[in-house]
């Protein structure tokens, strides 16, 4: 037990431990959407969007340990995984706010679900499409996060290096 509560004070492995939450959690919460959207069920649709809700707002910490362990990845990768940490952490904080905006969404959606229940249908249906669009970002991020340790993952050459706006 000890020596968990010793990797629970690595960002690094807080990252690796939390990470898989936005991608799996949410496209779990999307199924359980569209299984309620389906079955026209409230109860499951207001379940629905608080787990799109909770999923979404878990790339927040994924991040946020993700950029406290930048330096100490890259000290362990080799050359063409510093180019994949730098093309992953750059993607990561650029598409962030999407998962932000699909957490929002769905809060609303929960609040005019619950004022207007007749405008439930439409809310659900647009915070299902920004959920997919969070999951496509994720995957996109995720797939360069699996190639900077991982070389049997590599197809192809490194990613040029990121270019600031």
């Amino acid at each position: 037990m000890s020596d968990f509560l010793k990797d629970l004070q690595q960002p690094e492995y807080v990252h690796v431990v939390l990470n898989h939450l936005p991608l799996t959690g949410l496209c779990a919460a999307v199924l359980c959407l569209a299984g309620a959207l389906v079955l026209k069920s409230r109860p499951a649709l207001f379940l629905g969007l608080a787990l799109v809700f909770l999923f979404s707002m878990s790339a927040w910490p994924v991040y946020e340990y993700g950029q406290q362990s930048y330096d100490r990845v890259l000290s362990m990768a080799d050359e063409d995984g510093g180019k994949y940490l730098a093309r992953h952490a750059a993607m990561a904080g650029r598409w962030l706010f999407l998962f932000f905006v699909t957490a929002a969404l769905a809060a609303g959606a929960m609040i005019v679900g619950w004022k207007r229940p007749r405008f439930l249908t439409a809310a659900v249906l647009l915070v299902l499409l920004l959920a997919l669009g969070s999951l496509g970002a994720g995957a996109v991020i995720a797939d360069c996060g699996g190639k900077i340790r991982h070389r049997e993952f590599r197809v192809g050459p490194a990613p040029a290096e990121p270019q600031n706006p």
